[in-house]
């Protein structure tokens, strides 16, 4: 099932023509929600499922969702077996925070995400999804998954498995290490630092904060050894990296 994890599948709409039920297909229809922000994605994709056979609800996240939560409510609700779940949600946030309860409750989720980032991938798979779906996957790869599921065979294996799930502990020790060396900045570097992220130039900040560009770029160095990296872009990367913001720095008041 590599396929699964390939970041440059064939595109989803018309790759295969669909229509009667498929030889394998279930003959009790099994029910698949879909959790996506983006509507007429969503829809073409139900439309496809729903010739396959399948009952598929992709939920409105309108209004009436207006948090994780009425949206876990409503994919319990529909109670479907497969639930492919868009992970970034828009105003609603983090969507893998909904795959733990859901598995909980008896559903298989699968990721379906435009991300590439293997990391994240391996945390939605950490926290219980089954497998992986770039959007750009085929068609026939979207009712596989379904299939698979409806008899109850694994979706990846456990090489897969285990190297999504690695890949995601290395991002979680890179990001634990970023932010423990921003703690070490004192509240002056770490003024800085978000002055440097809103690209002000060390001229500006000096004159801004009425002090010799000498002195800041003194603390420039500063931070780029405290952090450990080798330019100002650097610094910058890695603190929006952690999505690290100077009020939650720690670090005393040295200048």
């Amino acid at each position: 099932m590599e396929d699964h994890f390939d970041s440059r599948p064939a595109a989803l709409s018309g790759s295969v023509v669909l229509g009667s039920r498929r030889p394998g297909t279930p003959s009790r229809a099994m029910r698949i929600t879909i959790i996506d922000h983006h509507l007429t994605f969503a829809d073409s994709l139900a439309t496809i499922l729903e010739q396959e056979g399948y009952l598929v609800t992709p939920l409105r996240l309108g209004p009436s969702h207006a948090s994780l939560t009425t949206v876990l409510a409503a994919a319990l609700r529909n109670a479907g077996r497969l639930v492919l779940l868009e992970p970034d949600l828009g105003r609603l946030g983090d969507g893998t925070r909904l795959i733990s309860p859901m598995t909980t409750a008896g559903a298989t989720v699968v990721l379906l995400t435009q991300s590439v980032d293997r990391s994240r991938w391996g945390e939605a798979v950490r926290k219980g999804a089954k497998g992986v779906l770039h959007k750009t996957c085929s068609v026939r790869q979207v009712v596989s998954i379904a299939r698979r599921v409806g008899e109850g065979l694994p979706l990846m294996t456990p090489e897969q498995r285990a190297s999504l799930i690695a890949a995601a502990e290395t991002e979680r020790e890179q990001v634990r290490a970023i932010r423990s060396r921003l703690g070490r900045l004192t509240a002056r570097e770490s003024e800085i630092l978000d002055a440097l992220m809103h690209g002000e130039q060390v001229r500006e900040i000096a004159r801004t904060r009425v002090v010799e560009e000498a002195t800041v770029r003194s603390q420039v160095k500063s931070i780029l050894s405290k952090l450990e990296v080798g330019s100002q872009i650097a610094a910058v990367g890695a603190a929006y990296h952690v999505g690290w913001e100077p009020t939650r720095a720690r670090g005393g008041e040295g200048r």
